[in-house]
């Protein structure tokens, strides 16, 4: 089973999960990829990966998302937070990453912590194949 791989972005790190994206696009074209809506709608555009949208985050995306998770339908969260800009769903925000700490899913918050969580990933597929 592919790994399922949830990738989220305020709208001030958006430009960096769709570089990150790029980056490890081999490793992501191996996973299952959920995203927010236009999160996912920048990285499926800029590289080509199949990503299933949820709804945007303001209006439950990130909901959506831990729904999944809660279900055992999720094995690693990249949430690229902006901590400088008050967001209005953050209590949708906080349930995510609290989800994620209830049902021990890996989830990482800044792009270092993400790469270090794909450079895991990718070692995994390489040694699988």
């Amino acid at each position: 089973m592919p790994t399922r791989v949830a990738l989220i972005a305020h709208d001030h790190k958006k430009d960096d999960i769709v570089k990150l994206a790029t980056e490890y696009v081999d490793t992501l074209r191996h996973c299952e990829i959920i995203a927010t809506g236009t999160t996912g709608s920048r990285i499926e555009a800029a590289t080509g990966v199949n990503v299933e949208r949820m709804l945007s985050g303001p209006h439950g995306g990130d909901l959506q998302i831990g729904a999944r998770l809660a279900e055992g339908n999720v094995d690693i969260v990249i949430f690229l937070r902006d901590p400088m800009t008050p967001q209005p769903h953050e209590p949708d925000i906080n349930a995510l990453v609290r989800a994620c700490d209830v049902h021990d899913v890996p989830c990482a918050t800044n792009i270092s912590t993400a790469r270090m969580l794909l450079d895991v990933l990718t070692l995994r597929q390489k040694n699988a194949a």
